[in-house]
This record gives C-alpha cells, sequence and structure tokens, in this order.
C-alpha cells in the first residue's frame, strides 16, 4: 500500500510539473501578444518571420495543373440510341409519330378523318430535328422521344411550347453542319448555321426578329452559289449567296425591294447548273440565268417565260432525286 501510494504521489508530481511548464509557456506567449499589440514595427516584422518560414516550407514547385474546365459536349453525356432507320410523320393538324423503316410511298400511312400529310423525313431513331415555329423560333428535338407509329401519334406542342397564336412552321432534321436561309414577307432574311439553333430547352430559341404585321414566308437550305428570291409581283432576283450575311438571330438584311407587292419564295441555285422547274407534265431548263443576276436589294426583273404561276420554286436539283427536303414555304 506504501509502494502504491509513492507511484501515485510521483504521477500527481509529474502532472503538476506539466501544468506549471504549460502556464509558464502561456505567460510568455501573452507577454509576446502584448508586445505585438502595442508596436506595428513588432507586428510587421513578425509577419514577416511568418511569410518566409512558410515559404521555404513550400518552395517546392506546384505539382499539380491549374487551367480552366473542360467543356463537354452535352451530347457525349446522353444515353447513347441505336441507331434505326425510322420515318418521322408530323400531320397537318401537327400530330408527330415514328413508323419503323423508311417509307416510299404515303398510301401506307393513315391519318385522323380530316387530317393529312404535311412532313414525311425519312431519318434514323438518334438523329434529331429541327423545328421553326411560325414566330421564328428555333427548336431541337430528339427522334427518339417521339412515340411511335402504332397509333395516331401525340400533338408536337407536347414537346415544343409554342408561343401564344405560334404554331408550327417548318420541320427538318437537323445537320450541324448545315446553314440555312430565313426570309419575311416584308423581303427581309439572313442565313443561321444550324448548330446555332440547336435549342435543348421545349422554349426554343428566339431566331427570327418579326416586326409589326411582318411573318416568315420561307425557310431553306442554303445551298449553291447565288440566292433566288421571287416576289409576288413575279419579278425575279439572283444575287450571290455570300452578300446575304451569316447571324444567329435578328430581322436581317432587304432581299429584294418591292412596291405593292410582297416576298414570295427564296431558294438557294448553283448559277452555272441554271434552274430546272416543272411546268405541267414538262420540264423546263433555264440555263442561262445572267439577265436575272444582280446584287442584292434590287428589284429584279420579271420571270422566265413558263415559271409556276404561284410564284414559288419548285425547282429539280440533284438534291431533289435524292429525296432530301427542299424549302418550307407558307
Amino acid at each position: 500500500e506504501a509502494i502504491l501510494n509513492l507511484r501515485l504521489r510521483h504521477l500527481r508530481k509529474l502532472e503538476e510539473m506539466a501544468l506549471k511548464k504549460e502556464e509558464k509557456a502561456l505567460r510568455a506567449e501573452r507577454r509576446e501578444l502584448k508586445k505585438l499589440l502595442g508596436d506595428e514595427t513588432l507586428r510587421r516584422a513578425k509577419l514577416a518571420e511568418e511569410l518566409s518560414q512558410i515559404k521555404a516550407a513550400h518552395s517546392d514547385p506546384r505539382r499539380s495543373i491549374l487551367a480552366a474546365a473542360p467543356e463537354i459536349d452535352p451530347e457525349e453525356l446522353e444515353e447513347p440510341v441505336e441507331r434505326l432507320p425510322v420515318t418521322v410523320i408530323c400531320s397537318n393538324r401537327g400530330w408527330v409519330r415514328v413508323m419503323r423503316g423508311h417509307l416510299d410511298s404515303s398510301a401506307e400511312i393513315k391519318y385522323k378523318d380530316g387530317d393529312g400529310e404535311r412532313f414525311v423525313l425519312k431519318a434514323h431513331s438518334s438523329d434529331k430535328l429541327l423545328a421553326i415555329s411560325t414566330d421564328g423560333r428555333a427548336y431541337c428535338l430528339a427522334i427518339e422521344k417521339l412515340p411511335s407509329g402504332r397509333g395516331q401519334g401525340e400533338p408536337i406542342s407536347l414537346y415544343l411550347e409554342f408561343s401564344d397564336k405560334a404554331d408550327l412552321f417548318a420541320l427538318k432534321l437537323f445537320n450541324p453542319t448545315a446553314e440555312l436561309m430565313f426570309a419575311t414577307r416584308d423581303g427581309r432574311g439572313f442565313r443561321v448555321a444550324e448548330k446555332e439553333l440547336a435549342a435543348q430547352t421545349k422554349n426554343g430559341r428566339q431566331t427570327v426578329n418579326l416586326a409589326a404585321g411582318d411573318a416568315l414566308a420561307v425557310v431553306t437550305p442554303a445551298v449553291g452559289d447565288h440566292a433566288a428570291v421571287i416576289g409576288t409581283n413575279r419579278k425575279l432576283l439572283l444575287f450571290p449567296l455570300d452578300e446575304l450575311p451569316l447571324m444567329s438571330r435578328g430581322r436581317g438584311v432587304i432581299l429584294q425591294r418591292y412596291r405593292g407587292a410582297s416576298l414570295s419564295d427564296l431558294v438557294g441555285v448553283t448559277l452555272a447548273d441554271g434552274m430546272m422547274w416543272r411546268t405541267g407534265s414538262r420540264v423546263r431548263h433555264e440555263k442561262d440565268l445572267s439577265g436575272w443576276v444582280g446584287r442584292r436589294a434590287g428589284a429584279g426583273r420579271m420571270a422566265p417565260t413558263g415559271f409556276p404561276k404561284n410564284n414559288r420554286f419548285d425547282l429539280i436539283t440533284a438534291d431533289a432525286k435524292t429525296g432530301d427536303e427542299g424549302s418550307n414555304t407558307a
């Protein structure tokens, strides 16, 4: 018992010595802090000393690389979709559906009573659609999200948020490497890269700024080397395609000037190939178009003899022969 008491007293003595040592250190630190608080020169010297110690402790060169976060393509984050041939069908009333395979005849497609064919696009299940509304907004929609063709489909307005009084104007396969031409009734227009129109939200992206009383008239591929525009006055004008500015949004520039008329149609052409169009059961080929070539914003000249009376380009081109979509005109 005496030995045990001796050890306990020894341990308490060691604890007492540790406490006294800690008290001594704290008193010294307090004196040092009071000196620093009372003398700015000492504070600056202390800061310089600590910075030197930090520099010495971390003098090794940085091994990690600091850089901006990489940009990740949203498509890479999407779940891959099996690529299968399909046909996208959108009726006059805006009912959309997807049928398997590439349908060659519209006779295979059934519509509701009073409805009919408007857009029939051969595509693949992994493709996307580019939709343009009558108020100039652009929408991008994945085909794999659309209903199957077992029924009559669903209204496309369930997938795209059209504004009040707006409706579907154009529907085509999305091609991020292509360009489109937009034109309005008052004769204004511009080119736009399709990749600029790829809005992933249901609200879409405003592309054409329409003035009061104006309306979207044409959405057509920007192909060839010249733009051909015709008004309701049957005056035709061709001008170099590069005179049409490449924009992402706006009203555009004047394509053709009218007096008591408005824009009827717009199309891209290759000047050296001329223009071919159907007139009844015959095909007319106007090889020399030099008489209608001018500068953008000109008035143009009367269309060639035999040009369609509806003042619309129904051109026979290599694209048309391969089944690609042409212009969308209202």
